[in-house]
């Protein structure tokens, strides 16, 4: 790998052992990839602090998150003062709601410690926007701008969406990425390793946020970590669609850009999608085809008793709050049953604002910040079955928290929670 003088000053200790060490995790990491050099980036976003149960326990056997940030994300064989971020720096959601942790049946000795990694992060100068979903709270790079993030969902959706390259990061290279601004140059940050692998052309309108969900998780199951071009669109998708497509395509495969044909940024038409070259596959989609998404995705579910309602995977935007409250308001939630509902803290501010979180509240479900039930594995004593919105919290959850989940509209979802039971069905 070749380095620039800046980049062989750092990596020759120049600005202290953190850096030192950052740098050489990047070309350790670089060199494996292939890399030839680095590119700059000034957008990272990953994850610091102890959360997580095994990160909480290092921090206590080893002195604390200078310890953590130093084993976890620099490789660091000692632990070295980590200094403020070079470049500007968001973190990534968490694994608790401190104002919850009560209701997440959360300690308060761990609520203790995530107050520190708050300090942490604020001293080290780290965005805490605590959310999967940066873009939704300010964190909006722009096409073409060399980034350095984590969080499937996130990564697939600034490639995809906004035109803007990344790699999916590990805590380790999004954290070195931090102290350098340099990232290793390579997959997604070349221009030629953007354009599309698979065709897939629509038989069928896709027009809601399940319907997109749906053919997210039929696609990344076909494609894994190549790119799909989606063709035949008939309506324009929102945000919360895009999002929900990507965040599927990313869990049932290793999806991390897509494009759709005359409405993302790098696919005007059909031959740009795919950079004048022809598909490896094209793929048909159709009713039989999501008629198999929706089996496969709700394979787990068997019981139609509903125990607990998770909405906000990824976080909710102030636009899915609105529609939840539109559909719950006036209504109470199951005796048997709990509505979580997570969004960005910047979000729920504003639901605070207009009324939302009272809406949800008087309901009786809650609103919550800055993690997610898979994340955080967090949820009510005693689930064993949850409805969700999400394909990717359907495909997540029952493999980490061991329950059975139903995937359906949000209407479907906020009908369980309301009834205590699953009524949703293939439509």
């Amino acid at each position: 790998m070749r380095l620039n003088d800046e980049e062989q000053a750092m990596l020759d200790g120049r600005d202290g052992p953190a850096v030192q060490r950052a740098m050489d995790l990047l070309v350790r990491y670089g060199t494996a990839l292939g890399a030839e050099r680095l590119v700059d980036t000034n957008n990272v976003c990953g994850t610091v602090g102890a959360t997580m149960p095994f990160l909480r326990d290092y921090a206590t056997k080893h002195g604390g998150l200078d310890a953590v940030f130093s084993e976890f994300n620099l490789d660091s064989p000692d632990v070295v003062a980590v200094p403020k971020a070079r470049v500007f720096s968001s973190h990534l959601q968490q694994g608790l709601d401190p104002e919850h942790a009560e209701r997440q049946n959360v300690g308060t000795d761990i609520v203790t410690l995530y107050r520190a990694g708050e300090a942490y992060t604020a001293k080290l100068g780290i965005q805490p926007l605590n959310t999967c979903a940066p873009y939704q709270v300010g964190n909006v790079p722009v096409k073409g701008e060399h980034c350095a993030w984590m969080e499937s969902s996130a990564v697939i959706y600034i490639n995809a969406v906004l035109g803007a390259r990344t790699n999916a990061e590990g805590r380790e290279s999004a954290g070195a990425a931090m102290l350098t601004g340099k990232i290793p140059y390579w997959g997604l940050h070349l221009e030629e390793n953007r354009g599309g692998t698979h065709l897939i052309e629509l038989d069928i309108d896709v027009k809601t946020v399940a319907d997109w969900g749906l053919l997210g998780y039929y696609v990344g199951e076909i494609v894994q970590d190549r790119i799909p071009v989606i063709n035949g669109l008939r309506h324009v998708p929102n945000l919360p669609k895009l999002k929900h497509f990507g965040a599927a395509a990313a869990s049932s495969g290793g999806v991390e850009m897509y494009h759709v044909v005359g409405q993302t940024p790098e696919a005007p038409t059909l031959d740009a999608a795919m950079r004048g070259r022809k598909p490896v596959e094209t793929i048909r989609y159709g009713e039989a085809e999501r008629r198999l998404a929706y089996e496969r995705v709700n394979t787990t579910a068997k019981h139609t008793e509903v125990d607990f309602v998770m909405l906000g995977c990824p976080h909710y935007s102030i636009e899915q709050i609105w529609e939840a409250c539109q559909l719950l308001e006036g209504q109470r939630v199951s005796p048997d049953t709990e509505l979580w509902i997570f969004t960005p803290r910047a979000t729920k501010q504003l639901a605070d604002q207009a009324g939302y979180t009272k809406i949800i509240e008087d309901a009786g479900g809650v609103l919550m910040t800055d993690t997610c039930s898979s994340v955080g594995r967090v949820m009510p004593k005693g689930t064993r079955v949850a409805a969700v919105d999400s394909a990717k919290q359907a495909h997540y959850l029952p493999a980490i928290m061991g329950v059975e989940a139903w995937f359906g509209t949000t209407a479907d979802c906020i009908q369980a929670a309301v009834t205590g039971r699953w009524s949703g069905a293939f439509a």
